[in-house]
């Protein structure tokens, strides 16, 4: 799945256009490696999404298309 729809489905990054525009941007990793918006991510990645002075760094668990809101806290793993 691509970064940008993964990061939305996730609902790390609240908008699919905000998701690609932090990537163009260099603001998201995946496995330390810039990431682009149609970059794909797989399961065991670690991706970084930095968020001006706060950044974010997760273990993609779990990629899937239709997620509900409770759902998507069990795409990933905080570290």
């Amino acid at each position: 799945m691509r970064i940008d729809k993964y990061l939305k489905n996730a609902r790390i990054i609240k908008r699919r256009t905000v998701a690609k525009e932090a990537c163009d941007g260099g603001r998201v990793s995946i496995n330390g490696k810039v990431a682009k918006a149609g970059d794909e991510v797989k399961i065991d990645d670690i991706v970084e999404v930095t968020f001006g002075n706060h950044q974010i760094k997760i273990r993609v668990l779990d990629i899937k298309d239709n997620v509900q809101k409770k759902g998507a806290e069990d795409l990933y793993e905080e570290i």
